[in-house]
């Protein structure tokens, strides 16, 4: 039997338990010399523990030694970590020391019979107190879970998944504290199809996750009539699309109660709208409800929302190579769901076609507030199927964006778009308006809604660090904020190609959840480091001094940036890099490092890179054209 006591004060009184033996515990037979009873703590802080156990000695045993083993693992033995003893009458006593803030440990403590063996306790198990911040961040250690999870990628591994398996995560913080994530369906190796669709997991810490499950079983029932009036009004035949090749994509969450909570998701229609020679056929936008997301299959499907339209009217007859002039307006996938500071509910949607697009809601029921009408004809005609927002080119459909996500902030509604191709290529951009639908603006003043342009600035691109393959296919957001005035973006990213000798691994997508820092200006930066819950004490300059990785993540097509080293000096010099010979500052109460001009926001994350995971100290900055990403070597 393990005991397991929680420790939060400086001193705890531990009450004494005995129990049946575990698998490799002695069983003491006849002929034996000693027994030990279970230890006890009887002082415990953050980072020591002092502990007792009583021994029973038969008459003509000795010993040569006592003490106590300890480790992370059940059942230690001296072959680990071994502390010695002092022993008073019957009693066994030692203060472990340099124990981990907050950390589960197993102890057992044991004595070695003269000439012998070594008799051990049962199984003792305790768990730190929370020790003081500089106690937690000499003692920290990062997240274990392993980002190459090719061995744990099946579903009968799913509970074992925490982050891996992740694409286009979509996160809402609920009523209970959980912080909940709903994706695409896609998996390494498909492994999620045994699962239905949607699937859900669910975090405290947006560390440790917990899987889930889907939250739809099956295609809902809406879907393949909904088509067919759709193509009746276009004067087309019925279809019976073959089910298990619908696309089930990016689902958004949002709550609107804290016993309601809505979810619209992308349903794609596979096919072809009228055979060889025409385009693709259309995709929907459903939503679900649910009043407590921890009841994972309460989910009750609310039906169609939305579908393509197009300004084309019937002629549908575009060729599927035809990028450029596809035959629909706005493509409905990708919703991104948003109640104003007024009360207003929105909806963003949209991806590669003309842009994206903008529609508002009825509050009561969620689906379009105003009638839609057929999804083809003049501009004036399709209207209701919304308001094109952002566009990376004026007059072509093929824009390569997509994946909005929109947030408000402090007068601002931020809209993050993905863009490029997903494999390798993903970045994430960011633009601004101060209206929910525009114009959006990016950091130079460009107006994304009326003009089109590449939004800057870059807010995540592939990248790598030393000691790392880094990553790619990093964008499809969801941002979010904890209600502490803390906001994370969250998306996954994907294992460039031939990791280890895989030729899947860019199939890899694990998810990425990482802090944001807003500059003074109020523009979103991504830190480079994913989040770890490192504690945030404050920097001191000398800290700085020493080795640093820079990136400069300014946009190269499906280019990994790669970091290059530098050395900040002491006497306020930088030596190698891009800024070879500048000089740097640094303003302690704003905790920010300034190069070259550049302000740099500085924070304390997980070092993801290094072997145990360590904290490091990073930075992110951006300029009018480039973001630049970097980290303290350790």
């Amino acid at each position: 039997m393990n005991t397991k006591l929680y420790l939060s004060g400086a001193f705890v009184a531990s009450v004494l338990l005995m129990g049946a033996c575990g698998d490799d515990e002695v069983n003491y037979p006849s002929g034996e010399g000693f027994v030990i009873e279970m230890p006890q703590a009887v002082e415990c802080g953050g980072t020591y523990v002092s502990l007792t156990a009583i021994f029973h000695q038969k008459d003509g045993a000795h010993y040569s030694k006592a003490g106590y083993v300890i480790s992370e693992s059940a059942n230690p033995t001296i072959y680990g970590s071994v502390y010695d003893a002092t022993v008073s009458g019957d009693t066994i006593k030692a203060t472990i020391e340099n124990l981990a803030p907050g950390r589960e440990y197993h102890i057992r403590a044991f004595v070695n019979e003269y000439k012998g063996s070594v008799i051990y306790s049962q199984d003792y198990v305790l768990t730190t107190g929370e020790g003081s911040p500089e106690d937690r961040l000499k003692y920290y250690r990062g997240p274990q879970y392993p980002d190459y999870y090719v061995d744990i990628a099946g579903w009968g591994n799913r509970s074992q998944w925490n982050l891996a398996n992740v694409h286009d995560p979509s996160i809402v913080k609920a009523a209970d504290g959980y912080y909940y994530m709903y994706q695409t369906d896609a998996s390494y190796g498909n492994a999620h199809v045994e699962g239905g669709h949607f699937h859900g997991r669910r975090s405290k810490d947006l560390i440790n996750w917990e899987y889930l499950g889907g939250t739809m079983p099956a295609l809902p029932e809406w879907v393949v009539p909904k088509l067919n009036e759709v193509r009746a009004s276009m004067g087309l035949p019925a279809a019976a699309p073959d089910e298990n090749a619908f696309g089930y994509w990016a689902p958004s969450v949002v709550k609107v109660s804290d016993d309601l909570y809505r979810m619209y998701y992308s349903i794609i229609v596979p096919g072809l709208i009228n055979g060889d020679n025409s385009w693709g056929e259309r995709a929907f936008i459903g939503m679900m409800e649910n009043s407590n997301p921890a009841d994972n299959g309460a989910w009750v499907d609310k039906g169609y929302v939305i579908t393509n339209a197009s300004d084309r009217g019937l002629d549908f007859n575009v060729a599927p190579t035809d990028w450029a002039n596809c035959y629909y307006k706005f493509n409905a996938i990708d919703p991104s769901v948003i109640i104003t500071e007024g009360g207003e509910h929105w909806m963003i949607y949209g991806s590669w076609h003309s842009g994206i697009a903008a529609v508002k809601l009825d509050a009561a029921t969620g689906k379009p507030a105003a009638a839609l009408g057929n999804p083809f004809g003049s501009d004036a005609e399709i209207a209701p199927y919304g308001k094109l927002i952002a566009t990376r080119q004026m007059g072509n459909r093929w824009q390569g964006s997509e994946g909005p996500e929109v947030v408000y902030r402090n007068g601002y509604y931020y809209l993050f778009l993905a863009y490029d191709e997903l494999g390798v290529a993903y970045n994430t951009r960011v633009v601004r308006s101060k209206n929910i639908d525009g114009p959006y603006v990016d950091i130079n003043g460009i107006d994304v809604t009326n003009n089109g342009g590449d939004a800057l600035p870059v807010v995540t691109h592939p990248y790598k660090f030393a000691n790392s393959e880094g990553w790619v296919g990093f964008s499809h957001c969801a941002v979010f904020e904890d209600g502490e005035g803390n906001w994370f973006y969250a998306s996954q990213a994907r294992f460039p190609a031939g990791v280890n000798g895989n030729d899947a691994s860019n199939s890899l997508m694990m998810g990425h959840v990482r802090s944001i820092v807003w500059t003074k200006e109020g523009w979103p930066l991504v830190l480079p480091e994913r989040y770890g819950d490192v504690p945030q004490l404050a920097i001191a300059e000398e800290e700085l001094v020493g080795a640093w990785e820079n990136i400069n993540l300014s946009y190269a097509f499906a280019t990994q940036k790669e970091s290059e080293r530098m050395e900040l000096t002491a006497d306020h010099k930088i030596a190698g890099g891009v800024w070879d010979g500048a000089d740097w500052s640094f303003n302690a109460d704003s905790q920010m490092l300034t190069v070259n001009g550049v302000e740099l926001y500085l924070k304390r994350e997980c070092d993801w890179e290094s072997y145990d995971r360590h904290a490091t100290i990073v930075y992110a900055g951006v300029n009018s054209s480039t973001t630049y990403w970097g980290k303290k070597s350790l």
